[in-house]
């Protein structure tokens, strides 16, 4: 591996100095909307409790990556979502909306073409919208049923351009409408693991012994009267390194291991004759 070029202190504390400052501005961000969780916020909400379809999270470049990641979160804590991409919604994924539906916008202008061209379609489709935009008078959020302002001071790139500060304050944002909605729901740590079951705390809650256990024909089993050649045929083709020992009634009269395979060999016992 290429070893890095030596690097002057004062470099090294420029480049930390760098770092915080963006930390710092975007924990700014997210701190100026508390001011936001307001009556917006809770009529939002109330939308989105009372849905009975699919939230419908849309946005375009940036804010679409964190549309993407609300959707994710609302749908793995109760609330059925998913994303919709503005530009593609214009080539046939409109259809994607349904009655009972209620769509999530996320711009930061408000103003983005690709989700302005869609808005006419999702009037006339009389689903509520919801928009989480930095501007409250753009067209976007004039057209919402309801507005969430998750505008900041200032974005944490240097030049103004990148979206950073807005598109950690929409993140959060999106997380406390998530939460919000998990904890009016009642959803519990059991229904997390439902969509979860992949996980670790999905497989602890959900997993049960009859899901993995052997059952029927995978058994291995021999008769108490069977040979040791014949209980280790048995345990190779069952490839569990044991076999259950039955009775004539077929109850289970005991178990035969690899482990007692082992001693027995030790014992110099001649698997032939037996």
């Amino acid at each position: 591996m290429k070893s890095l070029p030596d690097i002057k202190e004062s470099e090294a504390q420029q480049l930390r100095e760098l770092g915080l400052a963006v930390i710092r501005t975007e924990a700014a961000a997210i701190a100026n909307l508390e001011r936001q969780v307001d009556g917006h916020f809770v009529r939002a909400c109330q939308y989105l409790l009372h849905c009975k379809g699919r939230i419908v999270v849309t946005g375009m470049g940036k804010s679409g990556h964190i549309g993407n990641k609300i959707a994710a979160t609302l749908a793995s804590t109760g609330s059925p979502a998913f994303f919709m991409h503005p530009g593609e919604a214009s080539h046939g994924d409109l259809g994607m909306i349904t009655a009972g539906d209620v769509v999530l916008a996320l711009s930061n202008s408000g103003e983005t073409a690709e989700i302005i061209t869609i808005l006419p379609i999702i009037k006339r489709l009389g689903v509520p919208l919801i928009s989480m935009t930095g501007n409250p008078d753009s067209i976007l959020s004039r057209e919402a049923e309801v507005n969430i302002d998750v505008s900041v001071d200032r974005e944490a790139c240097p030049l103004g351009l990148a979206p950073t500060a807005s598109t950690t304050a929409a993140l959060a944002m999106g997380d406390a409408l998530a939460v919000a909605l998990l904890e009016t729901r009642g959803f519990t740590e059991l229904d997390f693991a439902r969509s979860h079951p992949g996980g670790s705390l999905g497989r602890k809650l959900l997993l049960h012994i009859g899901d993995i256990m052997h059952k029927e024909d995978d058994i291995p089993r021999v008769q108490e009267q069977a040979t040791i050649s014949e209980a280790l045929m048995e345990m190779t083709a069952k490839g569990l390194g044991m076999t259950a020992v039955v009775d004539e009634d077929s109850r289970i009269s005991g178990i035969f291991t690899d482990g007692d395979l082992r001693r027995t060999l030790d014992r110099g016992v001649d698997l032939h004759s037996t």
